[in-house]
Formats: C-alpha cells, structure tokens, sequence
C-alpha cells in the first residue's frame, strides 16, 4: 500500500521561504514521476512541480518558475520542493502525488496522493 506524507507547511510571510518533504513508503520501484499540487479554498487544484524518476527532468507552471525548485532523494524516498519569494497568492494546501507511469507531469491523473500540507503566506 502506497502512502505519501507531507510536511514542512505553515505559516510565513512575503518573501519567505519554506521547504516542504513528502516521504513515500510501499512504492514497489523508483521509477515514479512524482509531482506537487496545491489547492487554496474555492479554487480548483493547481499543478505546482514535477520530477521524473531519476531527477533528470523538471517541469513547473509560469506561476512558480524561477521561485519553486523541486527535487528527489530515492535512497530516502523522499520528495521536496523548496519555496521561495512565497507571495500571498501562494497560500494553499500542497499535496504530493506519484506515479508509475512516466506520463502524468501536470495532469492530475497521479494514481496516488498524500493528505497535504496547509502553506500560508502573509502579506
């Protein structure tokens, strides 16, 4: 059974920084694309990151480009995505999801997500 657990959320201010960790257990190979997703209340959830497998390749939306990096550690089956320059409009909760198809980057169709993480950015 895959389960994904995000943490590192909370509150910051402008301009601040968080890292936020998803660590998965049960995968049952590395070869996951594993991605970041947010949602803020009453607006539809939003595609943030993506990495494939090996961390080879990256893609993010022009939202987050340049201010949100992520990356993976497999010996540690761990995701992260560190935020910077967060901006108010940044406030969601973030989910980690994963796949064992190379095909899902930005499409929502990950066969398995995390609880998520509830990250607010003040003005």
């Amino acid at each position: 059974q895959v389960q994904l657990v995000e943490s590192g959320g909370g509150l910051v201010q402008a301009g601040g920084s968080l890292r936020l960790s998803c660590t998965a257990s049960g995968l049952t190979s590395r070869y996951y694309t594993m991605g970041w997703f947010r949602q803020a209340p009453g607006k539809e959830r939003e595609f943030v990151a993506a990495i494939n497998w090996n961390g080879n390749g990256t893609l993010y939306p022009d939202s987050v480009k340049g201010r949100f990096a992520i990356s993976r550690d497999n010996t540690k089956e761990t995701l992260y995505l560190q935020m910077n320059s967060l901006r108010p409009e940044d406030t969601a909760v973030y989910y980690c999801a994963a796949d064992p198809n190379g095909g899902v980057w930005a499409s929502g169709a990950y066969a398995y997500w995390g609880k998520g993480t509830q990250v607010t950015v003040s003005s």
